[in-house]
């Protein structure tokens, strides 16, 4: 399972109840955020998924409504124990950026590792997760994340049985452990079948429509992607601003073959965005407006289904607080 959290939807400036661009993302109690605009830290712990089990940051860009939450994060890592390194990447010019924002922040009790993407973007793993960074339209350099968890092949007993592996190993087989019968080594591709269909997502704020989000969001479950304008009328500026309407992103999504859609950093201008959502639902029906404190929980897909996806409104910010890790393999029927 991948659970994903939208701690802050809203683009440019916060509202009193829309904060600033931000996303937790959590794979079996492991967990990893996406952007940290002002307020970050007070969204995790209005979530109550805690700080310690972050591992990393990845940031679209330098503009503040991405990353001026960075300082008080920081601080907040260090009050809650840490002192494992912290993995922070972004575009060329990183260092400047954060050196600059953590002035304020007094000497750290953990390191913080800073990885700069070349234009072309990169590939990494972060908690489990294999994530390709590449570049959007936003007259910055910008970038966009697909995001895989991929998932093994599953367990085939008559081979473990043929090779007569007692049932008691299976265990670390399935976990991709060798075990040793006699004199013979058992590998976990011996007893596995090819791997399966993971989940992807996309998560792509600020940005024109262009080729790199189209090749990118290609198949995936779930498109996470901003609708900064509803209406028709603001196209000038998101022309100018470099930003995307709503029609926009459900093309994007429709053309790309995402499964669903969830629009989000929102123009202040967009009081209630889901006034507009026809504007998106008239070219991708499966799509839906992202608002602080939503919860999309996505499960493994089944054989020749998309990913089952389930969505917690955020009202009230119905979160399960201090929720326990996702269940073990054997119980995600991993």
């Amino acid at each position: 399972m991948m659970e994903i959290c939208l701690l802050g939807t809203g683009g440019t400036l916060p509202l009193a109840n829309r904060a600033l661009s931000s996303a937790y993302v959590r794979v079996n109690g492991r967990a990893m955020l996406i952007d940290c605009g002002e307020g970050t830290q007070v969204g995790i712990r209005r979530l109550g998924w805690g700080f310690r089990c972050l591992e990393g940051l990845v940031l679209t860009h330098f503009h503040g409504d991405h990353c001026t939450g960075l300082p008080g994060l920081l601080l907040s890592l260090e009050k809650a124990g840490r002192d494992e390194p912290f993995d922070i990447y972004g575009p060329s010019g990183l260092k400047r950026v954060v050196e600059g924002l953590c002035v304020i922040v007094p000497r750290l009790s953990y390191a913080v590792r800073l990885h700069e993407f070349p234009p072309e973007g990169r590939s990494l793993e972060m908690i489990g997760l294999e994530i390709r960074s590449f570049p959007v339209n936003h007259g910055i350099p910008c970038y966009g994340y697909r995001m895989e968890l991929p998932r093994k092949g599953a367990f085939d007993p008559e081979k473990a049985r043929a090779l007569k592996v007692p049932m008691a190993e299976w265990k670390k087989l399935q976990g991709g452990e060798s075990v040793r019968i006699g004199l013979r080594k058992v590998r976990p591709e011996d007893v596995m079948g090819p791997a399966r269909k993971g989940i992807t997502v996309v998560f792509s704020t600020d940005t024109r429509p262009c080729e790199t989000l189209s090749r990118y969001i290609a198949g995936v479950d779930l498109a996470i992607l901003e609708g900064m304008y509803a209406s028709e009328e603001k196209e000038p500026l998101a022309v100018r601003n470099h930003h995307m309407l709503f029609r926009e992103a459900a093309q994007a999504a429709r053309d790309g073959g995402a499964e669903r859609l969830i629009l989000t950093h929102f123009s202040t201008s967009l009081e209630n965005p889901e006034d507009g959502l026809t504007a998106a639902t008239e070219v991708f029906p499966n799509a839906v407006c992202g608002q602080d404190g939503m919860i999309i929980r996505l499960n493994y897909p089944k054989e020749r289904e998309p990913a089952g996806i389930k969505l917690s409104r955020g009202d009230g910010w119905t979160a399960e607080p201090d929720a326990a890790p996702v269940g073990t393999a054997e119980e995600t029927g991993d």
